[in-house]
């Protein structure tokens, strides 16, 4: 019995940490007084009109300008904005090291004042998000998202009127009917198709130089991933899906936070030619295990003048980690595949 205890309690001081993290992120979420007492010894990313403040690390990295509360308030101060402002603060969660995070936009403070007194700079996300490092990119991502969700979530669309957030800035409510609103996230499909021997990516226009990625598209109402993911594949590139499996997911935040599940997909080796619907994507094309073996090796995308080299999403986007699996299994012994 005492050492059925000492496993017990093992197990919960080996749990604890994250379980009273999200219980106590979760509590602050129904407690506006809580919260707002919280949000005064918080670590706060700052934003202005949805860009994230950055500053440059070593090897042309970046990462988000982390600050107390106390030290936004000084900047607020020293600025001249109504420190009230402060309560428009977003909870994004907790740290490992129990430290909360909110998030704030500063969109109505001269843009250049704000960095040179934070000593950083405002970026666009899209240019910066493969270039921060894993940790961060879906800390900054969440936070955009939520703000964005805020900024166009001012009204209820059932009775047009006002609608007011929590203290955490988790729910909207309208000050009419009572309607509750959550931040949402449309549901998208990405998919990795091989031929057994190959794998497909595709690319769009607006992609960087050289970037090519798995096929993606967003569900229709009605269907279930499985049949989004064959339709998409159809339209893009001609080809029909045989065989389908799950990998993972991850929030993505373009173009306005999608909900994206990555599937491995197989077709025939005695496949149809693609035939690419160019009003999607500007180019796909099949590679090989060595093409893809070589492009894993890239770590910061090509410039301008640069020889023309394939480039994979970074290592924090689950098309990189689709990629990656599926090379890993083609590197794999055949004997250690199991079906």
């Amino acid at each position: 019995m005492l050492r059925r205890l000492k496993i017990s309690r093992l197990s919960t001081r080996c749990c604890s940490n994250f379980v009273s993290r999200m219980r106590y992120v979760s509590r602050l979420k129904e407690d506006d007084s809580a919260c707002a007492a919280a949000l005064q010894n918080a670590h706060m990313f700052l934003f202005h009109r949805l860009d994230p403040l950055l500053q440059r690390c070593q090897q042309g990295t970046f990462s988000p300008v982390t600050l107390r509360t106390t030290d936004v308030q000084l900047i607020l101060e020293r600025l001249g904005s109504n420190r009230t402002l402060l309560q428009e603060s977003v909870l994004i969660g907790s740290s490992e090291q129990n430290q909360l995070q909110f998030c704030l936009d500063l969109g109505e403070l001269d843009q250049a004042a704000v960095e040179q007194e934070c000593g950083g700079r405002f970026m666009n996300l899209r240019k910066a998000f493969f270039l921060l490092p894993e940790p961060a990119a879906p800390l900054v991502a969440k936070g955009q998202a939520l703000l964005r969700w805020h900024q166009t979530s001012g009204f209820c669309s059932a009775t047009g009127e006002p609608t007011r957030r929590n203290q955490a800035g988790s729910q909207r409510v309208c000050s009419s009917s009572g309607i509750t609103y959550y931040p949402k996230m449309s549901p998208v499909v990405i998919i990795l198709v091989s031929d057994g021997k190959r794998c497909l990516l595709g690319r769009q226009s607006s992609f960087p130089q050289g970037m090519y990625s798995a096929l993606a598209g967003f569900c229709d109402l009605g269907e279930t991933v499985e049949e989004t993911l064959s339709r998409e594949v159809a339209e893009e590139v001609g080809l029909e899906v045989c065989g389908v499996s799950y990998s993972s997911s991850q929030h993505w935040p373009f173009p306005h936070s999608s909900f994206m599940m990555g599937f491995h997909a197989s077709v025939s080796p005695a496949h149809p030619q693609l035939s690419v619907d160019h009003t999607e994507l500007e180019d796909a094309r099949w590679f090989s295990l060595e093409e893809i073996t070589c492009a894993l090796q890239v770590k910061t995308p090509p410039r301008t003048g640069d020889p023309p080299v394939l480039w994979l999403p970074p290592k924090h986007t689950i098309a990189n980690r689709l990629i990656t699996e599926w090379t890993d299994r083609q590197q794999r012994p055949r004997d250690q595949i199991q079906v």
